[in-house]
């Protein structure tokens, strides 16, 4: 039974050029989504569009010189050209900065305003004397107090997901001039989370098992409900933005995670003004939302708030799909540096949209954070889509050409065609389930072993050698039938690699000279194609890319080197694991004097006495920390928080939900810690926590910690670091 299905990708800000995370993170998944959604026959609408407010476009705008609005025409064009490249088939792709989008944002305001779910109060802001102004979010930097990243912007760690308020952060800064911004106080709205959290948490939970919603959603927003919803801010003192019909605070902009959701709505609304209200409070529509994790929150928290807070009948979130992050080679994504494969760049590569769809999709990071590498990408292109995919259809193609005329032969079934055929018939329903629960990456599989098996049945009923004229008219029978099955097999293929190879798709009807209009994707394979048909000129669907042309463009997107740069900004060298990490035993625990969410700790590294300071008073009491074995990065540069000088960092396991320690209990103060079977480096120079963090330490199902970049886990000469009591997957900050 058809379904009515509404689909959103999360907007992309206009600050900057999509990369490919943020490609496959929202925009490429949900487009696989959309396209077999349609091709199950269900009303489907995708919409999408730029998020034009805030501080990251003034920021934006002030680094390169132009007006708020010329940043928004600038990278809306550049953001729908990119997805138009990579073949994402939006309904619409809009915008947040239309006058639509202010009366829906106004209206939805004044309703939950009248509501009840409004209050008003003063924030502690920063403010800049240099700059003589309250500095947003986006315009401070600093240090994060939960995981000591350097580099934390005022309204979330990028590191380690966390949402900030500007007065958080350590050795906080103005992003404009770099001078220390101050604390003064100002009048702003906020919505009353605490007031709807009771409606709101009935909803998640409720939601999140009938939506299947995805692990690290659910495990964001029960950590939320934990540590308790608390009043959020909703206005801003800024310029650009929509403007708040309220007296008293009509100079300020509401806060760009209050409008940017109602996005979804206004773009909808602007593109089908007459229709808009069908899908978004007709009743009967399943809303799938798909983001990347650091929005999470904003979708199963704030947004479904505002809608129950307005009292009225919204189209309410379904399924979230929200992925991890894809990061670089090792490193992190850098326009100004350089480093990775943003969106233009791709298209620059001479490499067809389609290959980077199947590598995107095909490791989409779904359970854990992944990293882009040009060695998988040759393989997959080369040993997948050139040698699986494109190998079979090609060779059924050219022979047909080359012994039928080019006519799809006439069948005598056999027990052995029918057995492929049910074969192929249960891998496209294994599809269909996949696909329906969003596992995106399985399904891609289940998909190639179609082709898979379309390879080995040609293999086996070798028609080359059935064509040969001591085969007699019974081998021509035999290979015509072969034929007929591989030719319908290859119209299977292209039915259902349409949602994630698009063009592949097209090509592939064209070759077979029929419309591709209309195909569903039935559970069953069809034998559609009449003896006699035509098909069209058989070409190359996938070319072999080279060691040397990945070569030429690992070099080109590595980043600019710095030659002024001093030795200990050298990226990290993977061969060698060069972190300086001991055992320490916790001697005492301390408030920090200026800073709530702190501990001062003095440790016990066996030759050494040091002083460590730890975001960690939220979540494990002080004597909790007294006397443990702990595990402490010994190398990392000497930072000073909040006045009190930190000689390292101390490693605990994080999943959103809960924190715990990594342990080693019967190890000695000063023991080394090291990877099993991998080289310490021979002198540890001093690393940033960014350089760090690189090393990726994950918690395994055994509650051993695992180094993701050599897949080895940690250990003293007497045990293996332990995090107990969390589970696997739990990333170590």
């Amino acid at each position: 039974m058809a379904k009515k299905i509404l689909v959103t990708s999360a907007l992309p800000y206009v600050n900057n050029v999509p990369h490919l995370g943020n490609i496959i993170g929202c925009v490429l998944s949900a487009d696989v989504f959309v396209r077999f959604s349609r091709a199950r026959g269900n009303e489907t609408l995708f919409i999408c569009g730029t998020d034009e407010h805030g501080t990251a476009t003034e920021t934006k705008a002030l680094e390169e010189g132009l007006t708020p609005k010329q940043i928004c025409d600038k990278y809306y064009k550049i953001h729908k050209d990119i997805y138009e490249w990579f073949g994402c088939s939006f309904d619409v792709f809009g915008r947040t900065s239309t006058d639509t989008h202010t009366e829906v944002t106004q209206s939805i305001f004044k309703r939950i305003l009248d509501k009840g779910f409004i209050t008003k109060g003063e924030l502690e802001q920063t403010y800049c004397p240099k700059c003589d102004k309250f500095l947003a979010d986006r315009f401070v930097e600093g240090t994060c107090p939960h995981c000591g990243y350097e580099s934390a912007r005022g309204d979330q760690c990028e590191r380690c997901g966390k949402l900030l308020n500007p007065v958080e952060l350590l050795n906080s800064r103005c992003k404009v001039c770099s001078s220390k911004p101050v604390v003064r106080k100002s009048d702003h709205l906020f919505l009353d989370l605490p007031k709807i959290g009771p409606e709101l948490e009935k909803w998640s939970v409720q939601q999140a098992e009938q939506g299947f919603w995805t692990q690290n959603a659910v495990t964001v927003t029960k950590a939320w409900f934990k540590e308790g919803l608390k009043e959020r801010c909703i206005s801003r003192d800024l310029k650009w933005g929509v403007p708040i019909p309220l007296d008293g605070y009509t100079s300020k902009v509401f806060y760009v995670w209050f409008d940017a959701p109602i996005g979804y709505i206004s773009i909808t609304k602007h593109a089908f003004p007459d229709s808009w209200e069908e899908w978004w409070r007709g009743g009967d529509v399943k809303l799938y939302q798909f983001m990347a994790k650091d929005n999470i929150p904003f979708h199963t928290i704030i947004f479904p708030a505002t809608m129950l807070a307005t009292r009225d009948s919204w189209t309410m979130l379904h399924h979230i799909d929200s992925t991890e992050y894809l990061n670089y080679e090792g490193g992190k994504f850098s326009k100004s540096a350089g480093t990775g494969v943003f969106g233009d760049d791709a298209k620059s590569t001479g490499i067809p949209a389609d290959v980077w769809r199947y590598y995107l999709i095909s490791g989409r990071p779904e359970g854990a954070d992944a990293y882009f590498s040009w060695k998988e990408f040759q393989d997959k292109n080369n040993n997948e889509l050139l040698a699986n995919l494109g190998n079979f259809i090609n060779r059924t193609l050219t022979f047909t050409q080359k012994y039928f005329e080019g006519k799809v032969p006439k069948k005598e079934l056999a027990d052995k065609d029918d057995k492929l055929i049910q074969e192929v018939s249960s891998q496209i329903a294994k599809v269909i389930e996949l696909l329906e629960n969003v596992k995106e990456r399985d399904a891609l599989k289940e998909v190639m072993q179609i082709s898979r098996l379309g390879n080995q049945y040609f293999q086996e009923n070798a028609p080359w050698n059935l064509v040969k004229q001591d085969a007699g008219e019974e081998g021509m029978r035999r290979c015509a039938t072969v034929i007929n099955v591989c030719c319908n097999l290859v119209r299977t293929l292209a039915v259902v690699i349409e949602p994630f190879l698009p063009s592949t798709s097209r090509e592939i009807f064209g070759q077979l000279n029929i419309d591709c209009s209309g195909c569903s994707i039935e559970y069953k394979m069809h034998l559609d194609l009449e003896p006699g048909h035509a098909i069209g000129e058989p070409k190359v669907l996938f070319r072999k890319l080279e060691d040397k042309e990945i070569d030429g463009f690992r070099k080109r997107f590595a980043g600019r080197k710095r030659s002024a740069e001093p030795k200990t900004e050298e990226p990290v060298k993977m061969e060698e694991f060069p972190a300086d990490l001991r055992v320490a035993k916790v001697l005492s625990v301390d408030d920090h004097p200026d800073a709530g969410k702190l501990y001062v700790l003095q440790i016990d590294l066996g030759t050494e006495k040091r002083q460590l300071v730890a975001g960690l008073k939220a979540y494990i009491p002080r004597e909790n920390l007294l006397d443990r074995h702990i595990i402490v990065v010994c190398n990392l540069k000497p930072a000073k928080l909040r006045g009190i000088e930190s000689r390292g960092m101390l490693l605990a396991a994080d999943d959103g939900n809960k924190v715990v320690l990594l342990e080693a209990p019967d190890s000695d103060p000063g023991d080394e810690v090291t990877l099993k079977g991998v080289p310490n480096t021979e002198h540890f120079r001093e690393l940033t926590v960014d350089e760090f963090f690189r090393l990726s330490l994950v918690v395994d199902e055994e509650g051993h910690v695992v180094c993701e970049n050599f897949r080895k886990p940690l250990k003293t000469p007497l045990e293996f670091v332990v995090a107990k009591g969390i589970g696997a997957g739990a990333k170590v900050r």
